[in-house]
């Protein structure tokens, strides 16, 4: 996506070879309008899929979630990494973030996933795809489908893109980086 592209260039940052900074437009701070144009082209990119549910986990995945769940007009679901002392009946697993090198147990309320749903996963970055393999773990205990993954920015230069797809998820990514070496930002 060209446009995601131009923001990540003209905004994002390279802190190391692992770690690229885009807090101003993508998990910080949010362009809104950027936010729709992404989950528009979720939309475009998994058409006809008879997606009726988007899943995410919190806090950097929920506005990508909003955008998308807007664009093909279904709910929005988040899981969380706390239960909440409201919820009472949950599905649960367990996921490690490499970024915060940091266990999370998140859940989602046994209502809001079922055999009916067809789910779309959407995350703004993909790394070692740990929490989407949760999320498609917390979807199949429900007896539900994960239909594809939609992933904002893909760190190429890790495993997590090839890992989702050995465990059978269609990863569409929207801008994958290639390399952040030398400070300098490079898209496969």
């Amino acid at each position: 996506m060209k446009l995601l592209k131009d923001y990540i260039l003209n905004n994002g940052k390279s802190i190391n070879s692992r770690v690229l900074k885009v807090d101003s437009f993508l998990n910080h701070q949010i362009d809104p309008v950027l936010m729709m144009k992404i989950g528009e082209e979720f939309k475009r990119r998994f058409e006809g899929e008879k997606i009726n549910k988007i899943l995410t986990i919190e806090a950097s995945g929920i506005a990508i979630g909003l955008a998308a769940a807007y664009a093909f007009h279904v709910p929005l679901v988040f899981a969380k990494k706390k239960v909440p002392s409201t919820m009472d009946d949950f599905y649960t697993t367990k996921v490690f973030s490499f970024t915060k090198n940091k266990e999370y147990t998140i859940c989602i309320g046994k209502e809001f996933l079922g055999k009916e749903d067809r789910i779309l996963i959407v995350d703004d970055f993909l790394a070692m795809g740990n929490a989407v393999l949760g999320l498609k773990k917390l979807v199949e205990t429900a007896g539900g489908t994960v239909v594809g993954a939609g992933i904002a920015i893909t760190k190429g230069f890790q495993e997590g893109e090839q890992i989702l797809k050995d465990n059978g998820i269609r990863v569409e990514s929207l801008a994958v980086v290639e390399s952040l070496d030398n400070g300098e930002i490079r898209f496969r």
